[in-house]
């Protein structure tokens, strides 16, 4: 198998697996990725060969998809080199929100480009991740109430910008509840232009419960028409599968020049 060319079929055909509702169609896609020989590793047990990789996909199928309340969705995280392969997967409600359960997966194939080896590790850097990457995606929806669900009741909140705040950016101000988070992104989304937001895609490392995204922030500001750009640094914590902490590092020069003309 040529890892270069052949990474993202695989991890899709991987997802899908678990997803697949046809009992035969399942069989089939098992064993086109499972060598016989195959097994996979969870932290509690070992799946060992096709029969048992099949009733290991199909149980967790008919508890968790075929109900019709989750699917199981892969990251864009995929690392790849030689014969092996890691990813992150994340079970979501099959209406959309916020991942239930995350699993980091690392897969080493054989010869034939089917897993020999498929190891699955469940732990805080997943959560963590899942989270932040829920967060992106409300975040550039633009909805204040969605990003507020994914807070903690009471927020370490921190904003780089001097104590006293600044008069032309009247969202500056201490929050510390989740309707101060919403109020803080209502505020944004009514003193900038709207659907202008832009910045390149950011850039997400994990420490167990502590993720930083790095990137900027792109957006013209409504009462002056000016745009401007704004490298930043957040610094998330997730505990409980939610945020507890939000530090945010901005270039908050350029974003005040924006705003006084």
């Amino acid at each position: 198998m040529t890892i270069t060319t052949d990474t993202g079929t695989l991890i899709s055909r991987y997802v899908s697996v678990w997803n697949e509702p046809d009992p035969a169609a399942r069989r089939q896609a098992v064993t086109e990725l499972w060598a016989e020989d195959g097994v996979e590793y969870t932290e509690t047990a070992e799946h060992r060969g096709q029969a048992a990789l099949q009733a290991r996909i199909t149980g967790a199928h008919n508890q968790f998809v075929a109900t019709g309340a989750f699917v199981f969705v892969a990251a864009d995280d995929v690392v790849a080199h030689h014969d092996a392969v890691t990813f992150t997967t994340h079970m979501v409600p099959a209406t959309g929100g916020v991942p239930v359960w995350s699993g980091t997966v690392f897969v080493v194939l054989g010869p034939d480009g089917r897993i020999r080896h498929d190891y699955q590790f469940t732990g805080a850097e997943a959560g963590t991740r899942a989270v932040v990457t829920e967060f992106l995606g409300r975040l550039a929806g633009g909805d204040p109430a969605r990003l507020a669900e994914l807070f903690a009741d009471v927020v370490d909140w921190q904003l780089d910008w001097p104590a006293e705040g600044h008069p032309a950016v009247p969202w500056i101000r201490p929050r510390s509840t989740r309707a101060d988070v919403a109020d803080h992104f209502r505020a944004l989304n009514d003193f900038h232009v709207p659907g202008a937001r832009g910045g390149m895609t950011p850039r997400v490392l994990v420490d167990g419960r502590d993720a930083v995204v790095l990137g900027d922030i792109r957006q013209p500001v409504k009462a002056t028409g000016r745009p401007y750009t704004a490298r930043c640094a957040l610094h998330l914590t997730v505990d409980g599968g939610v945020i507890t902490r939000y530090h945010v590092y901005e270039d908050s020069l350029a974003v005040a020049q924006a705003f006084t003309g």
